[in-house]
């Protein structure tokens, strides 16, 4: 498991129900079952990741978040997760609209095109950079609404969401020590990690 992944299993209380979007071979249900006794399932939207998900027991099912939180209900959930994926779908806003809906907790991470490689690339380049978090050129990349660690914070304060706990962090999922300070975290922070509530 990618320990990234481990941090974000960090934020989860013991024995709670979790939403995993986005839950890839399903190693954090997995973990999250194994060592926090969590009610953990998931939606994946790569088939050939549900068929390997399920063929190892895992509760996972195949869907899109764009379309398919919808038909959850209200506060099913008391976690919802969505790793690295934020950036990958069609309506970013409406998904964690969503997530809030239908759990207590929505806990969010991303890649942060606000990170000095990102830039110094575009500046002095003059063209998308590829780097150790962005590796896919422009014209093949799912990355269609990249964002910075500041321009996801303005829109939890636009739309009302309480950020409970945040991180920035290194590629290697490691806590970056830059963490305390917005501007250093989106300067050095190649990768963030939100918790958010309703409300302020």
């Amino acid at each position: 498991m990618r320990l990234d992944q481990r941090l974000i299993a960090e934020m989860i209380t013991p024995s709670t129900r979790v939403l995993d979007i986005g839950s890839g071979d399903g190693a954090l249900i997995d973990y999250l079952f194994r060592t926090r006794g969590c009610d953990a399932r998931g939606i994946e939207i790569d088939m050939g990741e549900v068929t390997r998900s399920v063929a190892h027991g895992l509760p996972v099912v195949h869907g899109d978040a764009d379309h398919d939180l919808a038909h959850y209900p209200d506060n099913n959930f008391d976690y919802v997760v969505l790793q690295r994926t934020l950036q990958a779908v069609e309506r970013p806003r409406e998904v964690l609209r969503q997530m809030l809906r239908i759990g207590r907790y929505a806990i969010v991470s991303f890649p942060n095109f606000g990170h000095w490689e990102v830039r110094l690339k575009l500046l002095f380049g003059g063209r998308m950079p590829n780097t150790t978090v962005w590796r896919t050129p422009w014209y093949a990349t799912p990355n269609i609404h990249p964002c910075t660690i500041r321009d996801f914070l303005a829109l939890c304060d636009e739309d009302g969401y309480r950020v409970h706990e945040w991180m920035a962090i290194d590629e290697e999922g490691e806590r970056a020590p830059w963490r305390r300070s917005i501007r250093l975290a989106n300067l050095f922070g190649e990768q963030a990690l939100f918790r958010l509530g309703k409300g302020k």
